[in-house]
């Protein structure tokens, strides 16, 4: 049954933003309904422009269920027709010669369409959900000595395939909730989609010569003007609203649970650590590069260590987060748990610990089960629980097992049963965090890392937020 659509203060700002900005981005916290506000937009403005056809690039579990399932929502949409161009190519391309309004497209099968099409180009607009799957773009228009533009792109597959076709589109619309995850280097890939460079330089090495400045160890950091400049460039076709400064989110209990390496296994992360080699009963295990040897320290925090290249066979090495997760498990009291992984063998020691533990995989009964409290602790890598999974209904429990240095993926899984998303529900419960962190290691840095990074982004929604007349 459909349902009638009322805008609130801050849909009516994304959709007065989109009217205004045919090339525009959309910085929107969860809850605050981007793809409703989205496509409300643009049915308004097919009533004065053409629009349509629309191509939608989402992640796949969004691309395949919540545009589609957002347009059968609301009455106002019910003339729109969607088609869906995810499964196999011909699927895909029955799909392309369907007549439709919206077209929606998981990032992988971008350069499949943009071949296919070649020059056939249809789509007057472009919606990229997630536009931070853009970040990597590294590509510019330039132009030639006999004066004729050319297109020259460098980057991300996906990226770099959008990057052949997006400025012949007159509309393009990117939205995210997380526009700089790593921090303002991640803006220039997604800025160029808006305005091929106006703003932030044509090309990626000038934007990052104006603005930031290499370290002697090789990292690469903002200039103390950087952020200020930035933000004041792009203000004025990004739109930032903040759930906090409309929806009365109640924020999280993080609640850090530490354990300590038993003296073996401590002994065998200082030897990763300093030499990047040590010798298990399995065999010898070394890392190459400082980046590599992190990776194996981290493994080793979690309790086990990969022991060939396939990071297929390991060793384990202790089952202290096991016991912790296990303690949390108890206190909760049979409360359902969503835990995070971060590496493979995590998930096959907790699935073995904890027998009435599911994955969660791409079959739509799992995310089901789980909303309707059949499973009492699901496991998911962040990559698998990200963008459009709906998740408040299973549960409000979170617990970080593993991570990585990556910020996106580590809020987004958050998001999927954060404050926005049990609010949005309706539901009067606080969401609880679970940090289980081994002490004095790489575990206790990424988390210090990732506030670092996630007050960067924090600054910048803020300095382009809009909070109505």
């Amino acid at each position: 049954m459909t349902r009638l659509f009322t805008p609130r203060p801050y849909q009516s700002l994304i959709i007065d933003h989109i009217a205004a900005h045919p090339r525009c981005a959309i910085w929107a916290g969860m809850g605050l309904g981007k793809t409703s506000s989205t496509l409300t937009a643009l049915d308004l403005l097919s009533a004065l422009e053409d629009v349509f056809p629309v191509l939608v690039i989402a992640p796949k579990r969004v691309a395949r269920s919540t545009w589609p399932s957002e347009v059968t929502k609301w009455q106002h949409l019910s003339g729109l027709r969607t088609s869906v161009m995810v499964g196999d190519p011909a699927e895909r391309r029955a799909a392309l010669r369907a007549k439709a309004e919206i077209y929606t497209i998981n990032y992988d099968n971008l350069p499949w369409l943009i071949d296919e099409l070649d020059k056939a180009w249809p789509f007057r607009t472009i919606v990229a959900d997630e536009a931070t799957r853009l970040k990597s773009f590294r590509g510019s228009f330039q132009v030639s000595k006999n004066g004729k533009t050319f297109y020259r792109g460098d980057g991300g597959i996906r990226a770099r395939a959008l990057g052949r076709t997006a400025h012949r589109t007159p509309r393009f619309i990117g939205l995210s909730g997380t526009p700089a995850p790593n921090g303002l280097r991640d803006l220039w890939g997604q800025m160029w989609f808006v305005d091929a460079g106006r703003r932030l330089g044509r090309t990626y090495g000038g934007f990052e010569q104006r603005w930031f400045q290499t370290a002697y160890d090789g990292t690469v950091k903002p200039l103390d003007f950087a952020q200020d400049e930035i933000q004041s460039r792009v203000r004025d076709v990004c739109l930032s609203l903040r759930t906090k400064d409309w929806l009365p989110v109640q924020e999280p209990n993080l609640v850090p649970v530490y354990v300590d390496l038993p003296r073996k296994a401590r002994q065998i992360y200082q030897d990763m650590e300093r030499e990047m080699y040590v010798r298990l009963e399995s065999g010898e295990v070394e890392a190459f590069g400082r980046a590599s040897a992190d990776m194996k320290c981290a493994q080793i925090a979690s309790g086990a260590l990969y022991v060939d290249d396939k990071a297929t066979t390991w060793e384990v090495l202790h089952d202290e987060k096991l016991d912790a997760l296990e303690s949390i498990a108890e206190e909760s009291a049979g409360a359902p748990l969503l835990v995070s992984y971060n590496f493979r063998h995590e998930l096959a020691r907790i699935l073995k610990r904890f027998p009435d533990a599911r994955e969660l995989d791409e079959d739509p009964k799992t995310e089901a089960d789980w909303n309707a409290g059949k499973i009492p602790m699901l496991v998911a890598h962040p990559k698998s629980a990200g963008h459009g999974l709906n998740l408040q209904d299973g549960g409000h429990n979170l617990v970080y097992f593993g991570w990585d240095w990556d910020l996106e993926g580590h809020e987004q899984i958050l998001e999927r049963i954060g404050p926005a998303r049990q609010l949005q529900s309706g539901y009067d419960r606080v969401v609880n965090v679970y940090y289980i962190l081994a002490r004095r290691t790489t575990d206790e840095q990424r988390l210090a890392r990732h506030r670092t990074k996630a007050s960067v982004q924090s600054l910048l929604m803020e300095a382009t937020a809009r909070y109505g007349a």
